[in-house]
This record gives structure tokens, C-alpha cells and sequence, in this order.
């Protein structure tokens, strides 16, 4: 299958889009440790935390206290997302050298989400470039609702297409494209990622699965097929979307990579470092993981702490 990458690039989105969606807080402690154990198994990317209002998103509100515990690791990304020029400089302040920023395909998910239209997200986003090049600090764009949106349903891929090459211009070095809702299917998919990819290079892509309906590891394959080298997972399937009743955690890290090394594709990722964080914080959370593997392996667990406890 000539046609498929050589090797995966996974950014990792667990410790901010993951736990950003869970009622009970997590403790500081837990979510370094999760960073930590992520960066150790091998993750190129992990993405941190969120400078969003504490407000909004109280889980998040320890962001400074998270990036000052994390041991960061040579060659491991650690962006965080910023939503404005505020969280921008509250990111600063603690030394990141990679942010994230984030519209939308769907007006109406963008007024929801963030009370804005695309248009006065992207002007913000503008402003947040013009701060991140004074500072020498990359930026990733993240497009939500590009397959479906809850308040206007199927989302026409051009628009996608055309929010994606603004985001380029204005100097984003990569662009994820996120089925914020899980409703793509395979065809879906591969269609608005080559219609994407007529506006932006396919280099600067990246994809972005909600397992919702099951979809997600079909959808991924389908846009492997086209040469999209980037995608973005959750360990543990940890996630959702607070503006999105209904809609499930991303795809998860481990069924991922276990795919993607079941075709021969190099990630450069441990698969037991890996298993072995999604065991720790679906236990920190109080709940077996979501991923298939995960079950599997906390199935083991389980069966060697019996055995264990008989042989005591």
C-alpha cells in the first residue's frame, strides 16, 4: 500500500481537549504526572492545557500551575491553546514556545462556542500572529465542525476549505481539521480533505476524529489514503464538546498507534507507555478506558491483580 505515509505524526490533545470536558476536577498533580507519562512513551506532541477563561472552563483554570510541573523532554511539542491576546500572554508568562488557536467551519458553532462569527474569530486570531511573530513562537490552527454541525448539520467542505486557507495566510504552520461532533464517514472525509487540500498543502494538514458514531479510525484510514501524515488522538478516548450535546471523546491514542503500526506506518511511539498512561488516568478518573486496547489491557490488569490476591 504505497500510497500511505511512511510515518504518522500523532499531537497528542488528552490533557487539554480530553480532560476539558470532565465535570469532577482533576488534580494538578494528575495531570502532569498524564503529560509526563505521555511525553515519556514517545509522543512528539503533547498538547498541555488551555489559557481559556477560568470562567468558562474551571477545569483548565491550573494551567501556570500544570506547564511549571511538567518535566519537559527534548523533541516533545508542548503547545497550549489560547482563545485571545489574554490567554496569549498568560502562555507566555510561563515560557510555551508553541500555541494553538481555534475557529470554526460553522458560524453558528462559532457564535456558540466562542460568541463570535468566523470573521471576528479570524480577526483575533490575526492579532494573536502578529503578537506570537514579534516572540518567535509557532501557532496551529484548529477548524472545528468540518463534517457536521450540531445547529446546521452538514458542513459544504469548500467552507472549510476557505477558513483553512485564512488560517494559512495568516500564519498558522499547520491546520487541523476537526469532526468536532463525530459525524463524518470514510467518503466524508477523504472528500473534504482533498477539497482542503486544494487550498492548503496537504504537509500543513492535520486531522481531527470524534469517535461518536464509531466512524473515527475508518474516517483516519480514508484520510491516510489521501497522505494526510499528522493526526491528533486522546488517550484513553478521554473527551467531548461542552457546545455539542451528545458527542463523544476523540479517537484514542492507543487504538490509533495500534493501527498505525499493525500497517507498517513508524509513529516512534512505545505502545506500553502508552497503554500504561490511559490505565493511570482512566483510574485517576475513576472509570475503564474508552479505547478498545485500553479495555483489553485493564482486563489484564485486573486478572493479574486476582491472581495476586489468591496466590496472597
Amino acid at each position: 500500500m504505497s500510497y500511505l505515509p511512511k510515518s504518522v505524526r500523532v499531537v497528542e490533545v488528552g490533557p487539554r481537549d480530553g480532560l476539558q470536558n470532565e465535570a469532577q476536577q482533576v488534580p494538578t498533580e494528575v495531570k502532569i504526572e498524564l503529560v509526563d507519562r505521555l511525553g515519556a512513551a514517545g509522543l512528539p506532541a503533547v498538547e498541555v492545557t488551555s489559557f481559556v477563561s477560568p470562567k468558562w472552563v474551571p477545569q483548565l483554570a491550573d494551567a501556570e500551575a500544570v506547564l511549571a510541573g511538567v518535566d519537559f523532554r527534548p523533541g516533545t511539542d508542548y503547545p497550549v491553546l489560547v482563545p485571545n491576546l489574554q490567554g496569549l500572554e498568560r502562555a507566555l508568562a510561563t515560557g510555551v514556545r508553541e500555541v494553538a488557536v481555534f475557529t470554526a467551519a460553522s458560524e453558528s458553532f462559532n457564535q456558540r462556542n466562542i460568541n463570535a462569527g468566523i470573521e471576528e474569530s479570524l480577526t483575533r486570531i490575526a492579532a494573536i500572529m502578529h503578537a506570537a511573530r514579534d516572540v518567535d513562537i509557532k501557532v496551529r490552527g484548529y477548524v472545528s465542525c468540518v463534517l457536521g454541525c450540531p445547529y446546521e448539520g452538514d458542513i459544504d467542505p469548500a467552507r472549510v476549505a476557505a477558513v483553512s486557507r485564512r488560517l494559512l495566510d495568516l500564519g498558522c504552520y499547520e491546520i487541523s481539521l476537526g469532526d468536532t461532533i463525530g459525524a463524518g464517514t470514510p467518503l466524508a472525509a477523504r472528500r473534504m480533505l482533498e477539497t482542503t487540500a486544494a487550498a492548503v498543502p496537504l504537509e500543513q494538514l492535520a486531522v481531527h476524529f470524534h469517535d461518536t458514531r464509531g466512524q473515527a479510525l475508518a474516517n483516519i484510514f480514508a484520510c491516510l489514503e489521501t497522505g494526510v501524515a499528522t493526526i491528533d488522538a486522546s488517550v484513553a478516548g478521554l473527551g467531548g464538546c461542552p457546545y455539542a450535546s451528545g458527542a463523544t471523546g476523540n479517537v484514542a491514542t492507543e487504538d490509533l498507534v495500534h493501527m498505525l503500526h499493525g500497517m507498517g506506518i513508524e509513529t516512534g511511539i512505545d505502545q506500553r507507555g502508552l497503554l500504561e498512561a490511559s490505565l493511570f488516568i482512566s483510574e485517576a478518573l475513576g472509570r475503564p478506558p474508552t479505547s478498545r486496547l485500553g479495555m483489553i489491557a485493564a482486563l489484564h490488569q485486573k486478572g493479574r491483580d486476582d491472581d495476586k490476591s489468591e496466590a496472597g
